[in-house]
């Protein structure tokens, strides 16, 4: 604890001066978001890609849980929008589609 010169004290391992961890709880938002994203595989890439990266950053914060639950989530949907991908271009090169 430090005292300052108003004769405040502060102790900056005090949990309302433990700031940051919004990368990982971005992480988690886009992770959730990636979960349905995967089936449109273009926003699927970009929302998880983006919290893959965010998760990584923050690892070592203070919302270490929430960046790992992030990285987790984000992984699974960049997997799903990779295999989505690879489908949809298969059908696509076979002459399958929606259309008549």
């Amino acid at each position: 604890m430090t005292q300052y010169s108003d004769g405040n004290w502060n102790d900056q391992n005090s949990p309302a001066n433990q700031g940051g961890g919004g990368k990982a709880i971005a992480s988690l938002v886009l992770g959730i978001i990636g979960m349905l994203a995967w089936i449109i595989a273009c926003c699927g890439f970009i929302v998880c890609i983006v919290g893959l990266i965010l998760g990584i950053l923050d690892m070592k914060g203070p919302k270490r849980t929430m960046a790992i639950w992030g990285v987790a989530l984000n992984a699974i949907g960049l997997v799903l929008s990779i295999i989505n991908s690879i489908l949809g271009m298969m059908m696509a090169a076979s002459g399958q589609g929606f259309g008549p």
